[in-house]
């Protein structure tokens, strides 16, 4: 038997706020390879409710970051591209521990931000009906 589940928006954006909690948690306890990739998960369920809102595709990395960079340029933001690049970086360090604990804390604020700032537009695109793109720009 095989079961088929639909990934919704609102199943993605839960995940990424759980993922995000889950990640301080990693972190307060000294495990910053489970906080990293806690933290790119966050970042990838983000990414994946905006590509479920379009009906882009998101069954893979590869996906991801094309889904990423169409949305900076869609919103006109390039920071919506760098901001899933600095996440993978966090991803890298889960498979090799490579980062420095400098540069955990350097990086860390700006990929929450980067995932606070895509559940924002999730939410806003849902709000609004997913509205034309050319008037969705960064304040």
């Amino acid at each position: 038997m095989t079961l088929t589940h639909e990934t919704t928006v609102e199943e993605c954006a839960a995940q990424a706020r759980q993922f995000l909690a889950q990640s301080d948690a990693e972190f307060a306890a000294g495990d910053t390879r489970q906080g990293a990739e806690k933290l790119y998960g966050a970042a990838t369920q983000a990414v994946i409710a905006a590509a479920i809102q379009r009906g882009w595709t998101f069954r893979s990395h590869r996906d991801n970051k094309n889904a990423a960079t169409r949305l900076a340029d869609e919103y006109r933001d390039p920071l919506l591209s760098a901001g899933f690049t600095a996440a993978e970086r966090f991803h890298v360090h889960f498979h090799h521990g490579d980062m420095e604990d400098y540069e955990i804390a350097a990086s860390r604020p700006g990929v929450r931000g980067y995932v606070e700032r895509m559940l924002e537009l999730v939410g806003d695109y849902q709000a609004d009906g997913g509205g034309r793109a050319e008037t969705r720009t960064r304040p």
